[in-house]
């Protein structure tokens, strides 16, 4: 698995710049001369974008691309490269800039129009499966943590309440899979626990719903056979119809469309699926939490 963080963007802006650089030292240019081209003063802004110090815009991709005779096909390749690049990583800081309601609006598209959804959890009830009081603690903890000034949890709330309506979307397909510590986790009050878990025991018998639950007893070794390594936990991770993938990390919201890496937390997926148990294992389990309350 890669790094799941802002190193992963920063990656992706480093693999364009190669690119970008290796257009240029193909083209026969050395930085000052590209720099002359361009119509700038010095090569600084050659080094920093090849560098990857400085983002490269679609403007400068069409600049490289022009300046170093790129075809028309290898210019909309960078084009869409740069595209998913500027779209990786967002900090909350950004993200929240508008509240917390306009942060949940801003994903809702991918929910209405995704046939397929596996989210994979380690940390908290999926937003999907979660009732509004688990929302808004969980929602008032991001409010204080992530330093959002907007006070409008409410609404947030109702946002994402309304956008489990997908569940019901004829078509559609949501796969759920939660380390069993995420049912034991005491970061709301008792009440709104007893009722978060009721509601699994409802929503997991939905037809669009499918919930896995990874028990903490579990040999991890068994993806492989019972004889190979143990597949570890992984970071929490959405995958949307094998074309993209969103994590959630202290600092930011990772986006992943590039083909190699969503097909690396695929794998992971295909590495953790096996060790879940689901229908009555997991009642049981979900039971289990709810004596212990």
């Amino acid at each position: 698995m890669p790094s799941s963080s802002s190193s992963s963007a920063q990656q992706a802006r480093q693999h364009l710049a190669d690119q970008l650089r290796e257009l240029r030292t193909d083209a026969g240019l050395t930085g000052r001369e590209f720099a002359r081209r361009a119509g700038w003063k010095d090569a600084t802004k050659v080094s920093q974008v090849e560098r990857a110090n400085r983002p490269a815009s679609a403007a400068d991709v069409r600049l490289w691309c022009r300046l170093c005779g790129a075809s028309e096909q290898r210019t909309k390749e960078l084009l869409a490269e740069q595209r998913a690049v500027a779209g990786m990583w967002v900090t909350y800081q950004r993200l929240n800039r508008g509240g917390l309601k306009r942060a949940q609006e801003s994903v809702r598209d991918i929910y209405e129009r995704a046939t397929l959804m596996r989210d994979y959890q380690t940390r908290v009830i999926p937003g999907l499966l979660q009732t509004d009081a688990y929302t808004h603690e969980c929602l008032a903890a991001v409010k204080v943590e992530q330093l959002v000034e907007t006070d409008d949890v409410g609404e947030a709330v109702a946002e994402r309440m309304d956008r489990q309506q997908v569940l019901r979307r004829p078509g559609a397909r949501f796969v759920f899979l939660i380390e069993e510590p995420v049912l034991w986790l005491r970061s709301v009050p008792t009440d709104v626990h007893a009722q978060q878990l009721r509601h699994l025991l409802d929503v997991m018998r939905w037809p669009s719903v499918s919930l896995g639950v990874i028990p903490l007893t579990t040999d991890r070794r068994i993806s492989y056979g019972g004889d190979g390594p143990g597949v570890w936990p992984e970071e929490p991770f959405l995958i949307t119809d094998n074309s993209l993938v969103n994590v959630e990390l202290v600092s930011g919201f990772l986006t992943v469309t590039h083909p190699d890496e969503v097909a690396a937390y695929v794998r992971a997926w295909e590495r953790l699926f096996p060790l879940a148990v689901h229908g009555d294992r997991v009642a049981a389990i979900i039971s289990r939490v709810l004596e212990s309350l």
